[in-house]
């Protein structure tokens, strides 16, 4: 990562869904968005990564290459968990570097498992594998819609904190539908509503934090609150 970040923007509407907006990513940090489901929050993700919407957007997006994980892992059975975490160099024609996938592997605790299958291991291992093959994109941006949705709570605690403490120093924005997972992993607290972006203030302490520290505990019940509102 360079000292120069650029600026990661979306400013406008979608006629219908969202009314006009403006989101700049805090350079370095997690930006967690909130907000019902249809108000258009994977709709904006799939903006800043330059993706089809299916809607018609007026504004401008300024934003730079992203690498994307989502609900599914989007594994390919056929392939080891080594083979998917490399599977982006393999795309683009480049040789994988083997020590690199190796750590990552490492990083997020599957040592031991890259000749295993997808059909071989578990949910929370299928996104643990997801999750080393973003990272293995080294993008100046990454994108998070609900990845952590599918695991129960137990995981969704265990897998969360580590994504956080594996993406520090990046800049990433967070689609989620969960007050306590935006009060733990969010440097940046938004709520989308049809009307727009509004901004919460985040817990004191820097990420992962406690899932039971009264901070934490005190924003999510002000996130709950605000998205029954």
């Amino acid at each position: 990562m360079t000292a120069a970040r650029p600026t990661l923007r979306v400013a406008g509407e979608v006629p219908g869904l969202f009314a006009p907006l403006d989101l700049t990513l805090a350079p370095g940090r997690i930006t967690c968005l909130l907000g019902a489901s249809g108000v258009g929050k994977s709709t904006l993700l799939r903006l800043f990564a330059h993706l089809p919407t299916g809607v018609t957007f007026h504004g401008r997006v300024d934003s730079a290459p992203a690498a994307l994980m989502g609900q599914d892992p989007g594994l390919f059975a056929w392939l080891t968990v080594a083979g998917n975490v490399a599977l982006g160099a393999r795309l683009r024609g480049e040789a994988a570097d083997a020590a690199r996938t190796a750590r990552l592997i490492g990083a997020v605790g599957l040592s031991g498992l890259e000749n295993r299958l997808p059909g071989q291991l578990s949910g929370g291992q299928r996104q643990r594998v997801a999750l080393a093959r973003t990272l293995a994109e080294d993008r100046p941006l990454v994108l998070l819609d609900e990845p952590f949705s599918a695991l129960d709570a137990r995981l969704r605690l265990t897998i969360g904190d580590m994504a956080a403490r594996l993406l520090a120093g990046r800049t990433v924005l967070m689609v989620t539908h969960d007050p306590s997972e935006a009060a733990r992993l969010g440097d940046r607290i938004r709520v989308m509503t049809p009307a727009g972006i509004e901004e919460v203030a985040a817990p004191p302490g820097p990420v992962p934090r406690p899932h039971d520290a009264a901070g934490v505990l005190a924003a999510q019940a002000a996130l709950t609150q605000r998205l029954l509102a």
